[in-house]
C-alpha cells in the first residue's frame, strides 16, 4: 500500500513538472495580509492582455517555491473628527496703533531692488498715425531690417506706410524674478507718430545696464490718451504717443540674487532719520529677545540698521517676521511750496513763533480808451489823429493785522484761515515768516 501511494505521488509530481515546463502557467492571487493562496484561475485572467503578462497576479509554476509574503501594513479605519491645523499664534501679525507704520513701509532690505530695462522696437497696426518714413529714417531702416529677417526684400522699394512707429520700451525687473515670469512694459514713441492707439509691439529685446538681454516684450498697447483734429479745431487728452502693455514682457534671464548669500542683512530707511533708525532698532531687539533670546539689530547711522540672522532660520522667514513690526517714524518739520500750482504742504511738527501779520490785496486796473481827433469842417490842412486816453484805478482791500502763533499744526491752520488768504497769499506769508525767522521748519520751494 505504501509503495502504491509513493508511486502515485511520484507520478503526480512528474506530471506537474512536465506541465510546468511545456504547458501554460497558472496565475494565482495572494492574500496581502497573510501571503496565502486565495484563488487559482485556470487559464488566462480576463483583464490580462494577451501580448504582455499581467502585473496584478503572480504568474508562478506549481512546483516553484513561494516567495515570502509581502509586508503590508494593515489599514485601520479612522474614527473621530477630521484632523485640523495647529492653532499656534501667527508671529508675523502685529497690531498697529494710530500713527504707527510697519518697518517694511519705511525701510527696505539692501540688495533687494528692481533693475531697469530698456529696448528699441517697432509698433505696427496703427491707423495712419505712425511715423513718416521720410522724416524718421530710423523707422524706415528698422522696417526694412524686420522684413528682411522675415524673408521679404524691400531695399530698393519706396516705402510709404504710416502704420508703424519706432518706440522705446522700458520696464523694471523685480528682484527674484524667475525665468518665465511676466512684467509690465511702458512704450513711448520715438518719431513723429501722432498716436499709438490700436498698435501692437513686435518682439523687442529688453536689456539692462550691462548690455545683457533679460526680457522680451510683445503685445497690444493700451493707450489712455486720445487726440482728434479737424480743419479749424483739435482736442487732445492725455498723451496718445505713450502707452503700456500689462504683463507684456517675458523674463528670459534670472538675476543671481540670494538672500542667504548677501551676508549681513541691512535695512535702508527711505527717509533717513536718526530717531527713526533708533526706534526701528529698539522695536526689532524687543521682539528678538522675546522670540530668539538675543538682540539681533544694531543702528549704524541715520539710514542703516544692521541685522544678524538667527542660526537655523532662513533669511526670507527672518525678514518676514521683522518687517511687520510696528514703528512710529519721526520726520523733520518741513513746509513744501509749489508756486506753479499754489500748493502748500506742512508737516505735523511745523511750529511758528508768535508774529503779527498783515496782508492786503492791492488791485491796479489800467484801461486804454483811445479817441479820434478830427479837424474842423472845411479845414484845408487838418488831419485826423488818434489820441491816447489811459485810465488807472488802484484799490487795496484787507490789511487787517492778525497775531499768529502756532504750537501745533491745527492752531497754525486755524490762524491762517481766519485771515482769509488765498494760496498765493499763504505762500507769500510763509516765505516772509521764514525770512523773519518765525517759521521753525525747513522751507522747500519747488
Amino acid at each position: 500500500m505504501r509503495l502504491l501511494i509513493a508511486g502515485l505521488v511520484t507520478g503526480f509530481l512528474g506530471f506537474q513538472s512536465a506541465f510546468a515546463e511545456d504547458g501554460p502557467r497558472m496565475p494565482i492571487t495572494l492574500d496581502p495580509q497573510t501571503g496565502e493562496v486565495v484563488s487559482i484561475v485556470d487559464g488566462r485572467l480576463p483583464f490580462v492582455d494577451g501580448r504582455e503578462p499581467t502585473l496584478l497576479a503572480a504568474d508562478m509554476a506549481p512546483n516553484a517555491p513561494l516567495l515570502p509574503p509581502p509586508t503590508v501594513t494593515p489599514v485601520v479605519a479612522r474614527t473621530g473628527p477630521e484632523p485640523k491645523a495647529p492653532t499656534t499664534p501667527d508671529t508675523m501679525v502685529h497690531s498697529l496703533s494710530p500713527g504707527d507704520v510697519r518697518i517694511k513701509d519705511i525701510a527696505s532690505v539692501e540688495g533687494v531692488r528692481e533693475n531697469q530695462l530698456v529696448g528699441y522696437g517697432l509698433v505696427v497696426g496703427l491707423q495712419g498715425t505712425g511715423d513718416t518714413l521720410r522724416n524718421a529714417a530710423f523707422s524706415e531702416q528698422s522696417l526694412q531690417s524686420m522684413l528682411e529677417r522675415l524673408g521679404v526684400n524691400v531695399r530698393d522699394s519706396a516705402l510709404r506706410t504710416r502704420n508703424i512707429a519706432a518706440v522705446i520700451a522700458t520696464a523694471e525687473l523685480p528682484a527674484f524674478a524667475g525665468a518665465g515670469s511676466r512684467i509690465d512694459v511702458s512704450v513711448a514713441s520715438l518719431g513723429d507718430a501722432s498716436s499709438l492707439q490700436g498698435g501692437t509691439l513686435i518682439i523687442t529685446q529688453l536689456a539692462g545696464a550691462d548690455g545683457e538681454v533679460y526680457a522680451v516684450a510683445q503685445g497690444p498697447i493700451a493707450v489712455t490718451g486720445y487726440s482728434a483734429a479737424g480743419m479749424a479745431e483739435s482736442v487732445q487728452k492725455g498723451t496718445p504717443t505713450a502707452g503700456r502693455i500689462p504683463n507684456g514682457a517675458l523674463v528670459e534671464r534670472e538675476l543671481q540674487t540670494n538672500l542667504d548669500g548677501l551676508g549681513a542683512l541691512t535695512f535702508k530707511l527711505r527717509n533717513p532719520d536718526f530717531r527713526t533708525a533708533i526706534r526701528i532698532t529698539d522695536a526689532i531687539n524687543t521682539y528678538s529677545r522675546r522670540r530668539y533670546g538675543a538682540a539681533v539689530a544694531e543702528e549704524r547711522d541715520y539710514r542703516t540698521v544692521a541685522l544678524i540672522k538667527p542660526r537655523g532660520m532662513s533669511a526670507a522667514r527672518f525678514i518676514a517676521e521683522i518687517e511687520g513690526l510696528p514703528v512710529r517714524p519721526d520726520t523733520p518739520a518741513r513746509v513744501v511750496i509749489d508756486e506753479r500750482s499754489g500748493t502748500v504742504v506742512m508737516g505735523a511738527d511745523v511750529r511758528i513763533s508768535t508774529v503779527a501779520i498783515t496782508h492786503g490785496n492791492l488791485s491796479i486796473r489800467v484801461t486804454e480808451a483811445p479817441v479820434a481827433s478830427q479837424p474842423a469842417p472845411f479845414s484845408e490842412k487838418g488831419e485826423t489823429v488818434v489820441l491816447p486816453r489811459t485810465m488807472v484805478d488802484a484799490s487795496e482791500s484787507g490789511g487787517n493785522l492778525a497775531i499768529i502763533g502756532g504750537t501745533d499744526l491745527q492752531t497754525l491752520v486755524r490762524g491762517l484761515n481766519q485771515i482769509g488768504l488765498k494760496p498765493t497769499g499763504v505762500i507769500a506769508i510763509v516765505q516772509a515768516m521764514k525770512t523773519a525767522g518765525a517759521l521753525q521748519a525747513d522751507l522747500v520751494v519747488q
